[in-house]
Formats: structure tokens, sequence, C-alpha cells
């Protein structure tokens, strides 16, 4: 139990630690103007501080009662104050978060077509991602040609199965070894083995239909599957939940690809290297699993009195929001992302896929530029000062708070690109209809999208065609050969075809290219 002795211990180690603290965190020395407040928040730090092992007093001791004088407090400081701390945890080396050490979503696997390799850039990499059918599975290569440097993504997979480089034929098996240089003479040496005409191999696997990589290609990490696997969310193998899989490239940061708020009290549970977990409410759980996965569980008509033999008869209602925040390069990230659920599963029946992704488009765009300026805005003051800049006061901020927090604290404030060329410099802004093309940045690659895409405009081409043919038909043909009501009938067939294939170009630009968002008139 925590009694005033502790208390006056406590009053001795934070007035001999005063003088060492940041002045506005000193001790009044004025005993008849406490200051219960100061002295809480004075302890709070010290708690946190590597200074408390400058005293002779146990850390382990007063650890735990500092914790406890100090839990009550937190709860009802504005959250921003929480961030405002200026001694800085030491963390171990174990603790520090190393974004080259983790697994990454590449790509959902019903977008990948096996018949042609696909590029993609994570962490800075650039990756090709191909089907090797010799091996039946997923590869991810450097997307670089050790010839002449070009890109494989815009290579074939040959009659063998191999991964072909366009450029100069050269072939690569699933393992990364070259098999076959098309310049070298047959009676030659066999340049084709040699280590330098290797292409780098990252580890791959498939997990919830996501082909997921690690970005180290050291051949220590061949093998790392068996040691650390990506998240996994059961919910997308379960047959009894029902998703459509979404991706799309973001033209703005993984470091604001969280934000966001709803008016609704949410507390922090858990905070570490590995992520944290909120409650938003008893029966909505926010978890961030880092470096990419952030999920939502909500639990629909949860009864406390339910027991465990009503919830085996009738499972309870459950809707998952998944994310998967992918850094891509600075300015740049990636969303994979799906929403089981394990009711009214009827709707994907008759609602295709392609139309599903209009209506998460229009979601996603009504934020595009607002948080591509906030980006902007953060980078002027710099990452570590995002707590002065912004204020966010209400626990309706809690995930964001809680990220920036879990960034500072375990990645130094922001994305460490490691050895590539980035230099965390934003890439110049860009025109409106560009920040917010529908067609390179999902259209391109999403297999349902693409395929209604091409569909749509065969069809828009399919009533020009028709208009075209039925005017040029009226006027070929003589007066008395075709009844009025013929004639009457096939114009009016002309001027439906006309305008429905106007009305169709319409829908499909700004379905599949572009839409413009103003707030002013939503």
């Amino acid at each position: 139990m925590f009694v005033l002795k502790d208390v006056l211990e406590l009053l001795g180690v934070a007035r001999r630690l005063s003088p060492r603290l940041p002045l506005h965190l000193h001790l009044s020395d004025d005993p008849t103007h406490p200051n219960p407040f100061q002295f809480f928040r004075l302890l709070t730090t010290i708690s946190k501080s590597p200074l408390l092992n400058l005293t002779q007093f146990s850390k382990s001791k007063y650890t735990n009662k500092l914790t406890a004088i100090s839990s009550s407090l937190l709860s009802t400081q504005p959250l921003e104050e929480e961030e405002n701390d200026e001694l800085t945890e030491r963390l171990d080396e174990d603790e520090k978060f190393d974004w080259f050490a983790n697994w990454y979503a590449l790509m959902p696997v019903c977008d990948l077509d096996k018949r042609a390799p696909l590029g993609k850039k994570v962490m800075g990499l650039d990756v090709v991602v191909w089907w090797d059918r010799n091996e039946n599975t997923w590869k991810v290569f450097d997307d670089r040609c050790p010839h002449r440097l070009a890109p494989l993504s815009e290579g074939r997979i040959d009659q063998r199965g191999r991964l072909q480089c366009v450029y100069h034929g050269w072939c690569f098996s699933g393992s990364g070894d070259c098999k076959l240089i098309p310049q070298a003479p047959l009676d030659g040496p066999p340049v084709h083995s040699f280590p330098r005409a290797c292409v780098a191999v990252y580890p791959s696997t498939v997990q919830n239909g996501i082909v997921w990589f690690w970005p180290n290609t050291d051949p220590k990490h061949k093998d790392i599957l068996a040691k650390k696997k990506p998240p996994y969310v059961p919910e997308l193998d379960d047959p009894s939940f029902s998703f459509q899989m979404f991706n799309r490239d973001i033209p703005y940061g993984y470091e604001v690809d969280r934000e966001g708020g709803s008016p609704l009290d949410v507390n922090l549970h858990d905070l570490d290297n590995n992520g944290f977990t909120t409650i938003q409410q008893p029966d909505r759980i926010w978890n961030f699993v880092s470096p990419c996965l952030f999920q939502g569980i909500i639990t629909i008509g949860t009864n406390p009195e339910n027991t465990q033999e009503n919830l085996a008869q009738k499972p309870a209602q459950k809707d998952i929001l998944i994310f998967f925040c992918i850094p891509v390069s600075p300015g740049n990230s990636r969303l994979i992302s799906a929403f089981p659920r394990n009711f009214r599963l009827w709707i994907d029946r008759f609602v295709s896929r392609w139309m599903h992704h209009i209506m998460q488009n229009l979601v996603i765009d009504s934020d595009f530029y607002l948080l591509r300026v906030e980006e902007e805005k953060l980078m002027e003051a710099g990452p570590s000062n995002w707590q002065k800049v912004c204020f966010v006061p209400t626990k309706a901020d809690t995930n964001v708070v809680v990220f920036r927090k879990w960034l500072k604290k375990y990645a130094g404030g922001q994305v460490d690109w490691g050895s590539t060329k980035f230099n965390g410099y934003l890439p110049p802004s860009l025109p409106r209809e560009q920040l917010l093309d529908r067609y390179w940045s999902h259209v391109v690659n999403c297999s349902s999208c693409n395929g209604a895409y091409k569909g749509l405009n065969a069809l828009k081409l399919s009533l020009e065609v028709f208009s075209v043919a039925s005017v040029v038909i009226m006027a070929a043909t003589k007066s008395g050969m075709m009844s009025v009501a013929a004639r009457n009938t096939l114009a009016g067939f002309a001027v439906l075809c006309f305008v429905g294939s106007k009305l169709l170009s319409h829908f499909i630009y700004k379905n599949f290219h572009f839409h413009d968002y103003n707030h002013a008139f939503k």
C-alpha cells in the first residue's frame, strides 16, 4: 500500500533530481505553495528517466510506486501533454524498431497475373513478384537485371517457366540463378553460372491471400519464415466471413496513413515495440501490429448475459476492418484493405467487387488532398514537432496520438529508409487531377476493376458504332425502301446509343480515372 512515508521518500528523490531536470519541471521551494500537479508530473518524468539510476535508491522499488501515483493523473491529462516529455526514454537495442527486419504485404494474390511479372516498390526497394510454375509458388526478386540493370518487371515468363529479361534475354530460375545468356558462346566459359549473373532473391510467402516479402536478401534470412511469420488475420481465412480485397497506391506517406478520429472515448491498453491496442468500447477494439497492420474489431449486438453456449450456437456478428499500410517511399504509401463480416453475406453475391471498389475509392478520395497538405505542413515543422503544431485534446484522437507516440518512441518519429536513395524529402506536389487519379493508382493494379474498365469501354465503343451505323443506314437507304415508322425507330435507336455512349463515357471517367471531391457540396 502506498503510504505517506513513501510519498515523503519520493519527494526527497524528486528534490534531489530537480536541478538536473528542465527548468519547467523544477519543484518549488516554497512549502506554503505546494503544487501537487507539478509534483506528480515530475514523478512521472523521473519514473521514465535514466536519471533515477544516478541515485542511491532502488529503481524497481520506486518505479512501481511512481507508476501507481501517476496513473490516475495521466488518465485526466490532455492527450497531447503525454507527448511533451522532454526526457526521452532510453531503449535497448532489441526494443528499437528495425524497418528492414519485418514482413511487408506486397499485393493480394487475386490481383496478380501468373502470366506476367509485376513491379512494385516497398520501403524504397524496387521488387518484382512473379509466378514460378516450376516450384508452384510466388517469387519476389530485386527488380533489376544484373546485366544492364533493366527492370525485370518489364520482362516475361518464358516457355520453361523462367523469368526472362526483355532487354537482352537473360533467364533466371526461381532461386535467382541465371540459366541462359543468349549472347554467350556455347563453347565459351559458363558465364551464366558466375555469382554476379544471379538476381537477388527476397524471402517471400503467401498468407491470408496476400504475397508477403522480407526486405533483406542476405542469405542468413533465407529461412526467416521459420523464425518470424507475417501478422495473421484468421477472419481472412474463415469461410464464414465474406469480404472483398482492395489495394491502392496512396500519394502521401506512411506516417499519415492512419490519421483519423471519431467522437467516442478511446483508451490505450498496450504499447510496445510490436504495436499497441486501444479500446473504444467493450465491443470495439483496435490493434496496430507494427509495421503495417491496423485492425478494428467491431462486435455487433453484444450482450453481457450471453454465455459461451449461446455464442457457440449463434456466433456474435462481427465487422472487421483490416488495413495494411505499406511504406513505399517518402510521400507515397500503399493501402491493402479488407472488411470481413459474418453477416449479410448475400450482398457480395449481387454487388461485384469492382462496385465495392468504386465506393471505397470515393471514401479514400475525400481525404487525399487534406492528408497530403497535412503531410507537407508536418514536414515543414519537422517529424519530432508533431505534437507542437497539432492540437489533439480529446480521446477521439487516441489512435492517432498513440501511433505518433509509438513512431517517435520506437522508430525515431519517421520511417528509416536505410541505405536507399531517399533523403526523406517529399516529392513535388502534384496537380489535383494527378493526385486523385484512380487509373494508375488502382485500376491497373486491380483485376476486377481492370476487367470492368475494359468491358465498359467495349460497351461504349459498341454503342458508338451502333449509333453511327444507324445514321449511315438511314442516309444510304432510299426513302421508298424504308417506312416512316422504321426510319423513326432507327433514328431513335441512333440517338439512344449516342446518348448512352456519352453517359457511359462520363461514368467511366468519373469512377475509373478522376473524381474531384469538393467537401463544400457534399
